[in-house]
């Protein structure tokens, strides 16, 4: 799978923790940086990957950050991007079941380094359910945020 990642500061540990157990997996991964933790502003290293991802370059993304409130907000302002914010695995497993997240947005300041793997392998292996699911899907996709 292609995956697209990007985090900013309070994210970067973990997305390189991520970056190297999805290359290990035998995914393509782009990483949209940041490259340290020095502060940076979150936008410019958000939107890349989700921009990526509603252009259909990558199969899904994966952003970062201190909570992933703000990254998750970045992602969706994109058209075409459902990102959904995981906390533990069941959060994640929704997202995907009952949203098709195509963005996984985590807070390292609140996911467990010992629960990341897990929360990522769920994420990745669980298919969306469609039927009263997929309805509310393109619900959501006629708002025109007007």
């Amino acid at each position: 799978m292609k995956i697209a990642i990007g985090s900013d500061h309070a994210g970067f540990r973990y997305k390189e923790i991520l970056k190297a157990a999805l290359a290990a997996r035998g995914h393509e991964v782009r990483d949209f940086g940041t490259s340290s933790s020095t502060p940076v502003d979150y936008p410019l290293f958000i939107r890349p990957v989700a921009v990526g991802v509603a252009r259909g370059e990558f199969e899904r993304g994966i952003v970062l950050g201190g909570s992933g409130n703000g990254e998750a907000i970045v992602a969706n302002r994109v058209r075409g991007v459902r990102c959904t914010i995981g906390w533990n695995v069941e959060s994640v497993r929704l997202g995907r079941a009952h949203n098709d997240s195509n963005v996984l947005s985590l807070g390292e300041r609140f996911v467990a380094e010992g629960d990341l793997m897990a929360m990522l392998d769920m994420w990745l292996s669980t298919p969306f359910e469609g039927g009263r699911h997929q309805r509310r899907i393109e619900l959501i996709d006629e708002v025109d945020g007007a």
